[in-house]
């Protein structure tokens, strides 16, 4: 069944299993201390939600802010990746204590996982981690999941928990995300402008959509902005998952929100395969192929991408990486895995089937990228 509204994300028939993703400006107060009160009505809503029936996975920033007071500072422990990887090894701990409490208070058991982005990237990693939360979610926890930021560089960091929350999704088999943000949703412009206006339901992210966007958080303790919410509800939607905007700030935020059926929702476009989905939401890729208008054509049709029809190969990567497919236009057009390595792709490049046997030496390989290794964005 499809979440058409705000409304059904509390129905366990739409939404049997939701992430909920809180940012550090609803956590934590300008004070550096977390905000008891409001933290433990989000874990009553929480309860709610387990009470009814669906299972809940909770995707929470935090602990580079509660680290940084502690540790004294500067700039919220974001001056540098040194001071951030410091200040996440203490407040992480604090973090997951505030998470563990509350969470007993209602006789909930809290489950600490902390990921990097190539615990997400990477296919067999990814897969243990889709296992470790179905197990916890069969045996009644309540998965706490962060960034490990304390050994994360920024070659393989997230950057943020909006598309963290998204793919945490993807790995979990989630109907909905719902990042609880300190803002009511998207707006077609800065919301701060005269006459903005909220975009209730969103049914395709286009580039007219993240046109609307505004890259800040206003908070200025958060990392991602309006443009990273709607990366993640970009992949969401790859793998057929809902996903809700709405404003985090209110006591019990998600009834304040639905009372009002105020945020803005992201309709998937349908469900897709499981590793497509994990494919779709790749945030890092190992090169890429450019393709003529004709190979363009064929891939739309869902045709596997075939040597002829490749124009230009950028980076290096070995057979079965991940890479991403440019239109005529260089726009991405679609990624997949790919079934030669760089310089292989590269001798095969614009050359007929028939030829490549005496290219590589050996009998090659049905297509470059196959269509079912590959998927459409």
């Amino acid at each position: 069944m499809s979440i058409e509204s705000l409304s059904q994300l509390t129905d366990p028939a739409c939404a049997p299993r939701v992430v909920f993703k809180v940012g550090s400006a609803l956590l934590v107060g300008q004070d550096g201390e977390p905000r008891r009160e409001w933290l433990a009505a989000l874990v009553a809503e929480i309860a709610a939600a387990r009470a009814r029936g669906q299972q809940v996975i909770v995707v929470s920033s935090g602990a580079i802010a509660l680290g940084a007071r502690k540790l004294g500072l500067a700039r919220g422990g974001r001056g540098s990746l040194s001071d951030a990887q410091a200040a996440a090894a203490v407040g992480q701990i604090a973090l997951a204590g505030f998470w563990a409490e509350l969470l007993a208070g209602h006789g909930l058991i809290a489950a600490q996982v902390l990921l990097t982005l190539e615990d997400l990237e990477d296919r067999r990693r990814y897969l243990n981690v889709t296992a470790t939360l179905g197990t916890l979610l069969a045996a009644g926890a309540v998965p706490v999941i962060n960034e490990n930021d304390t050994v994360a560089t920024e070659e393989i960091r997230f950057g943020d928990n909006d598309r963290l929350a998204a793919r945490v999704g993807q790995a979990a088999s989630a109907n909905a995300v719902v990042l609880l943000s300190d803002i009511d949703g998207l707006y077609d412009r800065d919301p701060r402008l005269e006459g903005a206006v909220r975009v209730p339901v969103v049914r395709e992210v286009t580039s007219e959509i993240h046109a609307m966007a505004t890259a800040g958080s206003s908070s200025g303790l958060g990392s991602g902005g309006m443009t990273s919410k709607l990366q993640a509800a970009e992949i969401a939607g790859l793998a057929g998952i809902a996903l809700a905007i709405i404003d985090g700030r209110p006591v019990a935020p998600l009834a304040a929100a639905l009372a009002e059926e105020r945020g803005t929702l992201f309709c998937p476009p349908g469900k897709a395969r499981a590793r497509k989905a994990w494919l779709g939401g790749r945030l890092r890729m190992k090169g890429a192929v450019a393709v003529d208008v004709g190979a363009a054509a064929a891939l739309a049709r869902g045709s596997s991408l075939l040597a002829a029809g490749v124009t230009r190969v950028e980076g290096t990567f070995s057979r079965g990486d991940a890479i991403a497919v440019l239109g005529p236009d260089n726009a991405v057009l679609a990624r997949g895995l790919s079934e030669y390595d760089a310089a292989e792709c590269a001798a095969l490049m614009g050359r007929p089937s028939p030829e490549h046997e005496a290219l590589l030496g050996y009998a090659p390989r049905s297509a470059l990228i196959h269509r079912d290794q590959l998927v459409m964005l």
